[in-house]
């Protein structure tokens, strides 16, 4: 009876160790597991558990335009990519139907003034805000889109500042300045290598990149660059999109 005890002791003993040694390899593996993790070395797409997720906004001001808006609509249908069009109202006269198909073909329609001349938009903040208004009614008039997103010719620094800031809101009007310049608007007629090289020169948080481009008569070579520009920022991971009155708004900061 007492050997009987005795194996059974003994096997339970066995038992209990094989148990815990068991266990304590399984723990060791997965706190291994757990220090190595990098969760920004994968996507949900590799199988990952934490995105990283970067966008990228093409905005093209001062237009529309009869020929350029027009080979920009084309490039951007080829590559399937959506952009942000802002307008001047009174550049809309005669090309109705440019300002038409930037809206059919899913593309965002912002406000940049009606006259875009700085001695009388930045009279008042009530001038600027008359001008952004007029232009929505004409958009609207045309298109049936009423848009609120705004951009100030020349950026908001050193013309925003919290009284207007706090009228624009009033209105339902969100402003978006840009962090990438592609300085096709100071001088058109750089290199396509050049702008597409300012294209890539983000300042400020690198996940999101606003791209201030322009679509006047003479911005042949912004066309040019347009592919290339595109290819990069895929290439680079980043998601293109549009800027629509649900994108976090953007403008320089200001001392009052």
């Amino acid at each position: 009876m007492n050997f009987m005890k005795k194996n059974i002791v003994i096997i339970f003993t066995t038992t209990i160790i094989c148990f815990l040694l068991v266990y304590s390899s399984n723990a060791n593996s997965a706190q291994k597991s757990i220090q190595t993790f990098n969760p920004s070395s994968t996507s949900f797409k590799d199988g990952g558990n934490i995105p990283t997720s970067k966008f990228v906004y093409l905005t093209f001001d001062d237009g529309p335009t009869y020929v350029v808006t027009d080979a920009l609509l084309d490039v951007l249908k080829s590559e399937k990519v959506k952009a942000t069009f802002f307008i001047v109202g009174k550049e809309i006269e005669g090309k109705e139907s440019i300002l038409k198909r930037i809206y059919t073909e899913g593309h965002s329609i912002g406000l940049h003034t009606y006259s875009h001349n700085f001695k009388k938009i930045y009279l008042s903040s009530d001038k600027f805000i008359d001008e952004m208004e007029k232009t929505s009614n004409k958009i609207q008039e045309i298109t049936g889109f009423t848009s609120k997103i705004i951009r100030f010719p020349g950026g908001s620094s050193k013309r925003l500042n919290s009284l207007t800031l706090e009228k624009l809101h009033k209105k339902n009007f969100k402003i978006y300045d840009w962090n990438v310049d592609a300085s096709d608007g100071i001088n058109p007629n750089l290199s396509t290598a050049q702008l597409i090289k300012n294209a890539k020169i983000i300042r400020g948080n690198e996940n999101t990149a606003i791209i201030l481009m322009h679509c006047n008569s003479n911005n042949k070579n912004t066309v040019k660059s347009l592919p290339s520009i595109i290819k990069y920022y895929l290439d680079s991971g980043y998601e293109f999109k549009a800027i629509t009155k649900d994108t976090p708004e953007y403008y320089y900061k200001f001392k009052n």
